[in-house]
């Protein structure tokens, strides 16, 4: 990019990191929500056959129940929630999308009993709507035959330096576990942050991104946000729907669009938002580098992609889950003022 564009570029980010200042500085705006609901989107039929009929007894002293499995399930359906504020600020909705392992509690309550993105966007007059991906949360389960691979786990201590909290393992006793300096992660909600995470399926991405297909189909045009793992469906889902993703917010992309789809993206906007210690990180400066390979792709196609790296604009400490850390509002002051200038929002 040419020197007076990046020049431009961290001036701009200048810029929203002021505007962020200020919006946490302020009163918070009042959270008038005059309609909210929910609904489940996606799904197919898949038969089960073969199977032995059992008796269950569901409740203690009951009379069993014979049940046949053999039969017609509903799998692959998606969980979506939406608020709908008093005063729009902004004509289209806004759609939260979180990352694996977890669920649209993403962007709800903080570990530490904070508001969430979630409030942010609704008391700053967008319509918000959060998921919970395929085989994630309310969403629904499939029976366990349905999918050709085991879910995988996370073990309290894994996720701790993974998502860049800290270095080590974290531990039940405090003075084994360290934090990074200055880190913004609410350490002490560590284990409520535990309490969220999930089953995640490393064979259900086909799946989930019909599902957000027909999500965007259903209710965009509209802004869509998402998170680490979530990176690809986003990114695929606009490359699937150009004309109805008018912009996109990755927030440490841990997933990627589909190179050979890269000019369908000409006219959507891109802002990617990267945290601190990438570079201490054993995995995220080749995940990152790939994000980077792909917007070259993106720019010579002729589309907009605004990157903001955090500690850059002199904003240190945040973890991957930056939506949970201790200045969320900060960050997310910031990704709508990016909205605002791509005329997506009003103040």
């Amino acid at each position: 990019m040419p020197k007076n564009s990046l020049k431009r570029l961290r001036l701009m980010f200048a810029l929203f990191t002021l505007c962020a200042s200020a919006f946490s500085q302020a009163q918070k705006p009042p959270l008038n929500i005059v309609d909210m609901g929910s609904f489940h989107i996606g799904g197919r039929l898949v038969e089960v056959s073969g199977k032995p009929v059992k008796e269950v007894v569901f409740s203690p002293g009951s009379a069993p129940a014979k049940i046949d499995p053999n039969g017609k399930y509903l799998v692959e359906q998606m969980y979506v929630q939406y608020f709908v504020p008093k005063t729009l600020k902004s004509k289209l909705p806004i759609l939260l999308w979180h990352g694996g392992g977890l669920t649209g509690v993403t962007y709800e309550t903080t570990p530490d009993g904070r508001e969430g993105w979630e409030h942010y966007f609704i008391r700053h007059g967008w319509k918000t709507y959060v998921s919970d991906a395929v085989e994630r949360g309310r969403s629904g389960w499939a029976p366990p035959d349905i999918w050709p691979a085991e879910p995988q786990f996370l073990t309290v201590e894994n996720p701790w330096a993974r998502f860049r909290i800290g270095t080590g393992q974290w531990s039940e006793d405090p003075s084994k576990f360290k934090q990074f300096d200055g880190g913004l992660f609410p350490a002490t909600g560590y284990l409520n942050f535990m309490r969220q995470v999930v089953p995640r399926w490393t064979t259900t991405d086909e799946a989930t991104l019909s599902a957000y297909i027909q999500l965007v189909d259903k209710v965009c045009p509209c802004v869509v946000l998402v998170h680490s793992q979530a990176g690809q469906f986003g990114q695929k889902a606009a490359q699937a729907r150009p004309d109805k993703v008018k912009a996109l917010v990755l927030v440490e992309p841990a997933g990627f669009g589909d190179p050979l789809q890269a000019a369908s993206l000409k006219n959507t906007p891109i802002l990617e938002i990267y945290g601190d210690n990438i570079d201490q990180d054993s995995r995220w400066p080749s995940i990152r580098s790939k994000q980077e390979e792909l917007n070259k792709k993106y720019r010579e196609a002729g589309a907009s992609v605004d990157v903001i790296n955090l500690p850059d604009m002199g904003i240190k400490g945040n973890s991957h889950m930056m939506m949970m850390d201790t200045n969320n509002d900060q960050i997310a002051g910031i990704i709508d003022a990016w909205l605002q200038k791509q005329k997506l929002s009003s103040k």
